[in-house]
Parts: structure tokens; sequence; C-alpha cells
């Protein structure tokens, strides 16, 4: 039996019950652990330098060859999202207006960024900058979504791990228990 594991005992011929499900700390903990909001800002960055994932690893896209940003660049925009990609965002409580006005801010963000350094950062183009825009609003505005009434904190809640071993036995009479005590 684990540490986690609460023994209930039910007596014979008491009719037995039903005791409600005790929620267990580890099923939220893993849980916890699955929701990796910063795991897709590694994919945006590796997406920005042109990049696709292969048998385990990053490899380039030749024909994105001049699409792509510098690492730089990259890194700096993923950066940015960085600040609301991560569980303590995710499982917060936020309003749709707080939510909006984030996403707008680090989009704004983004711009201002790209104008500022658009050699570095390898632009190219004006297209180029309108689709890191795109990117970087739609991911940060899921992430936060996340947080938006609390629905990911309200999902944690539901969360309950029923594990229980029960053990019956029949119903000891009063002098029974009085033998027992005695050591007879």
């Amino acid at each position: 039996m684990s540490s986690q594991d609460e023994t209930i005992v039910i007596p014979m011929g008491m009719g037995g019950g039903n005791s409600l499900p005790i929620p267990s700390r580890s099923d939220r903990a893993d849980l916890m652990d699955k929701i990796k909001p910063e795991h897709a800002v590694e994919v945006v960055r590796h997406k920005l330098l042109g990049e696709e994932f292969k048998e385990n690893k990053w490899v380039a896209v030749a024909a994105l060859k001049d699409r792509k940003l510098t690492e730089v660049g990259a890194w700096d925009l993923s950066n940015l999202m960085l600040g609301v990609s991560t569980v303590n965002i995710s499982i917060s409580k936020m309003k749709d207006h707080e939510i909006k006005r984030r996403a707008l801010n680090i989009a704004k963000t983004a711009q201002y960024m790209l104008l500022a350094n658009w050699k570095s950062y390898g632009l190219k183009n004006i297209a180029q900058q309108h689709y890191i825009h795109e990117i970087i609003f739609s991911n940060t505005l899921a992430v936060l979504k996340q947080a938006d009434e609390a629905s990911i904190q309200e999902l944690l809640k539901a969360t309950v791990n029923e594990n229980r071993n029960v053990n019956t036995e029949k119903k000891e009479g009063v002098g029974s228990r009085i033998k027992r005590a005695l050591g007879l």
C-alpha cells in the first residue's frame, strides 16, 4: 500500500457505505507538471529560426532560409512571450479585459522591437513583421485565455484521484471485544 492510499474498514452487516473520494495531492501536482505553456514558446522560437522537429531534433528547413529570423531576433521575441507563458499565469484568475490588454501590449512591444532591430533580427520585408506579430499575439492570447475566469484553477479543483482499499470484516460482538481486550 502506498503512502497515499487510505484504508477504509466497512464492517459487514452494517449496510456498508460509500465514502467520498479523497483528492490526492499528487494528481494536482501531476497536472501542474503537464501544463507547460513555456513549451509553446520554445516551439515558436524554433519556428522563427526556420526549423522543424524531425527525428527527435530541430533541423533547419532549407525553404525557409530567406524567411527565418536571426538567433538574436528569435530569442528576443520568444523571451518577450515568456512573461505570460508560465504555469503561474495559466493558473491565475484574469478577467477578459485584462487578458486582451496584456496580449495587445505584448504584441505592441514586439512591433517596437521588430522596427527598432529589423536588421539584427534579419527582417527582409513587412510581411515578416505582420507574420511574427500574429504568432506572438495568438500564442500570448491563447496562454492568457487559460487564466480566463480561473478555468485552469477550476480544472485543478475538479481533479480527484480515488485510491481506496476496502477491507470487509465481520461485525465483532460486545463479548468478543471484551475477551480480546482482556487477552482471552
